[in-house]
């Protein structure tokens, strides 16, 4: 798949929030169908249903089967200013580079990771819950960079895992980035347990699966989302 064909969901996505915000949507309103979309986006149905389940993760809209696609809540954006990296990369650019290098680390972790270091992340997945539910969401995010920088040295490429935790201040602010939305905190904690599943079975493609997924959610709760080959 080329570069184009990856670039389309975006594309479209970028277009229904522009058509929300220009034709001025309002949240219960119904959108045009999805076939008319398609058509005055110049977009594929398959590409718009991407876009639209984006959306809907984000809680602009609301995807009703046999009933249409509804405007919701207004899109939850990053604060203008809340992060202070811009001069150096974008939030989206960082989600996009830990999809990447942390979805292959997870992969490499589960092959190589001790018993040790499996108790060490059960218990941080065990004491995030905790924080959690106490709304601590300071103390949950540094757990969160805890979880991810364990899994990386695990991996044994210590390039990688050095390059990252050079620019630690990046990642971990990247981390803060989703807990700017309470109600689905938890759903952090749910990943991690899914990607210590696939770590503890040994299992390198679910363990790198679910950490991508992780990722590109931790993204979609921020109010970035990107597309992934």
């Amino acid at each position: 798949m080329n570069s184009l064909s990856r670039a389309v969901p975006a594309v479209a996505l970028d277009g229904i929030r522009k058509l929300i915000s220009e034709q001025g949507f309002r949240p219960g309103d119904a959108l045009p169908s999805q076939r008319d979309l398609a058509l005055q986006l110049g977009v594929s149905r398959a590409s718009l249903r991407e876009a639209l389940s984006s959306l809907s993760a984000l809680g602009v809209v609301s995807v009703q089967p046999g009933k249409g696609v509804f405007v919701q809540a207004p899109e939850a954006q990053l604060a203008e200013g809340a992060w202070p990296f811009a001069g150096q990369a974008g939030a989206a650019d960082i989600f996009q580079l830990r999809y990447a290098l942390e979805g292959f680390c997870a992969g490499l972790a589960a092959v190589t990771l001790t018993a040790s270091d499996l108790d060490l992340l059960e218990d941080n997945v065990r004491q995030m819950r905790l924080e959690l539910r106490n709304a601590d969401f300071e103390a949950a995010a540094r757990l969160d960079f805890d979880f991810h920088q364990r899994i990386l040295w695990a991996s044994g490429n210590q390039a990688i895992a050095g390059i990252l935790s050079a620019r630690a201040d990046l990642f971990l602010e990247s981390q803060k980035l989703p807990f700017i939305r309470p109600e689905r905190a938890m759903e952090t904690w749910a990943e991690h347990r899914k990607i210590l599943r696939g770590l503890a079975r040994h299992a390198a493609a679910s363990a790198q699966k679910a950490m991508q997924d992780h990722v590109r959610n931790a993204a979609l709760r921020t109010g970035i989302a990107f597309v992934a080959p």
